[in-house]
């Protein structure tokens, strides 16, 4: 049973502190004279009235100083009406997760994602599994908001198929190291992966009793969090090297939906 009053939400000085630039009240001075302003705030406070809440906001650093203000930001919306029951207490939560800028370069756009209640963990569906729904700036309304986050919403069932498609299917000790090793590719060039050694067999092991078991779930899961987390070493000649922590969103959101769609490749037809 999911304690749902542990379960916390930003506030909005929260929010302005993590990210700034949701709270631009007018974009960037780069923007065509066509550019049509809205304050990415305006759709937090629609998502709320959804029933989507914030529990997370990060922004890439800016390159320019004239883009200081505008930049590209991320905030992340869970409802907690909306469970994924599992088996064995994995529960998990679908997220919704919104990126935009007020410099002109980028539509509202949203992304489905899955927050894994045993392990804090924040995953990111596949594009092919779960298609991202953009909005333009020009002509928004609560209306057309309301129609693309039922869209993400109606296709959740799919996301449980999957996932359940997941934990039916059991993989061999090859075959996790196979994946793991495909996994480090979405971190490092195929030919950065020629220059180092690591010890695969600490990839694939499970750092909670959760996630004791050779079903495509929870190996992609233990997996998943190392490559995100930066939980692992590797050498380069004689010198040990910690991965680091992805930090970066932009980088985590590519990360992930490589990583899903590795995992779901290999779901039998």
């Amino acid at each position: 049973m999911i304690d749902l009053e542990k379960m916390t939400f930003l506030t909005r000085e929260q929010l302005k502190t993590q990210a700034p630039t949701v709270f631009a009240l007018k974009p960037s001075d780069e923007v065509s004279k066509k550019y049509t302003h809205i304050p990415t705030l305006k759709v937090v406070e629609d998502m709320e009235k959804l029933g989507w809440k914030v529990v997370d906001a990060k922004q890439v650093k800016a390159r320019k100083i004239s883009t200081q203000g505008f930049q590209k930001h991320l905030v992340t919306f869970r409802n907690p009406d909306v469970v994924i029951n599992g088996e064995s207490g994995d529960t998990v939560f679908p997220q919704i997760l919104l990126t935009n800028s007020h410099d002109g370069k980028n539509a509202f756009t949203f992304t489905a994602g899955l927050f894994r209640m045993v392990c804090e963990n924040g995953l990111v569906v596949a594009d092919k599994e779960f298609g991202a729904v953009k909005m333009r700036h020009m002509g928004y309304t609560f209306e057309q908001l309301q129609v693309k986050i039922l869209k993400i919403v109606e296709e959740l069932p799919l996301t449980v198929e999957t996932l359940n498609k997941m934990k039916q299917v059991e993989l061999n000790k090859q075959q996790k190291k196979s994946l793991a090793r495909k996994a480090l590719t979405t971190r490092f060039s195929k030919d950065q992966i020629k220059t180092f050694k690591i010890d695969l067999d600490k990839l694939i092991d499970p750092v909670r009793k959760e996630d004791y078991g050779s079903d495509l779930w929870s190996v992609f899961n233990v997996i998943q969090e190392k490559i995100i987390e930066g939980d692992f070493e590797y050498v380069i000649g004689t010198k040990i090297r910690k991965a680091r922590q992805i930090k970066n969103f932009k980088q985590d959101l590519k990360v992930n939906q490589e990583l899903f769609e590795m995992a779901t490749e290999l779901l039998p037809n």
